[in-house]
């Protein structure tokens, strides 16, 4: 997996060769998806499933998991598919996930996809922090500090679950800790978190010539109404005819939308530090390709204020 890192300026375009309808082979890769129970985590576990992977899908809900499981197994009679408990709001869980994950087989990829879309009032975590930086960012900041020794031991490739709306936030102190509320500004805060820990990660692997690689990729704009039903899974949403027509344009389904998450996760093409998101109008819909982020997401040294802070909230320094 290991490659060079990804420049900022470079052009961005698919990468020749990659047909996400007919995934290569991957048996013997050992993939971790967190939050695989459900949308977007469901159909990565489906698709690498398909194609040979053993994946672990790491979920704080076992009941859901299962059924998860056994729609993918009713599909795939061979997957290879097995359950890790992990609660990404609750730091303790987080630590014990990582020490069982440590002690397994080596992972050749782990895919931090689980997290909280929307609250329209203020949640929290088990720990205290803001429900949706707390679990889609430091949740996972803290599993893959935790177990970063592991994955650069086995040179696996991370991938950071990414979003469109990170255009509308900044990563300053008063967006990381606000004093007020406001529900779209907080997931939008958590998301462009998650990208420049990403790519700031993919900077500091590389400069560690470490073997592990860090890339980021997120789905377009994926609703369940486009998303084909499985058995027992929440995502597909029926809606009117109209409804359809409108959105079909610009939108497109989960199983769509978990593309660019697999390829990122798999593809030894896709460079360290690369971006990667559907190729259509908008980065909303369409063939995985390298995309563009964008400058506040490669900030640098916002980044590591970021990790700094991190740190600090969750008692797990970031160390190479």
């Amino acid at each position: 997996m290991r490659s060079t890192s990804h420049s900022p300026g470079a052009h961005p375009g698919s990468v020749s060769g990659w047909d996400p309808t007919n995934l290569p082979p991957l048996t013997g890769r050992r993939v971790l998806v967190t939050g695989g129970n459900a949308g977007l985590g469901y159909f990565a576990c489906e698709q690498l499933a398909a194609a040979g992977a053993s994946v672990v899908m790491a979920s704080r809900n076992s009941e859901k998991a299962g059924r998860a499981i056994g729609a993918i197994r009713a599909r795939h009679p061979r997957a290879d598919v097995t359950f890790q408990p992990l609660d990404l709001a609750d730091l303790s869980s987080v630590r014990t996930a990582a020490a069982a994950i440590a002690e397994g087989p080596p992972l050749s990829g782990l895919l931090a996809n689980a997290g909280v879309v929307g609250s329209a009032e203020r949640r929290s975590t088990s720990d205290g922090f803001e429900l949706q930086f707390g679990t889609n960012h430091l949740g996972h900041y803290a599993l893959i500090a935790l177990l970063l020794p592991t994955l650069a031991a086995s040179g696996t490739r991370i991938v950071h679950l990414g979003s469109i709306s990170h255009r509308w936030a900044r990563l300053t102190p008063s967006a990381l800790q606000p004093s007020t509320y406001r529900n779209g500004r907080a997931y939008a805060t958590s998301k462009l978190a998650v990208m420049a820990f990403g790519f700031e990660l993919a900077r500091r692997l590389a400069l560690t010539t470490s073997a592990a690689t860090s890339v980021v990729a997120h789905p377009g704009f994926a609703l369940g109404m486009f998303t084909p039903e499985r058995p027992g899974i929440d995502a597909h949403r029926p809606a009117a005819s109209w409804k359809r027509r409108v959105m079909e344009p610009v939108a497109q389904g989960k199983d769509h939308g978990a593309w660019p998450l697999v390829r990122a996760a798999v593809d030894a093409g896709v460079p360290n530090g690369a971006y990667c998101g559907p190729d259509g109008w908008f980065q909303l819909k369409g063939r995985p390709g390298l995309v563009p982020a964008k400058p506040a997401a490669r900030e640098s040294n916002a980044a590591s204020r970021l990790i700094e802070l991190s740190a600090s909230l969750t008692d797990v320094p970031l160390r190479f």
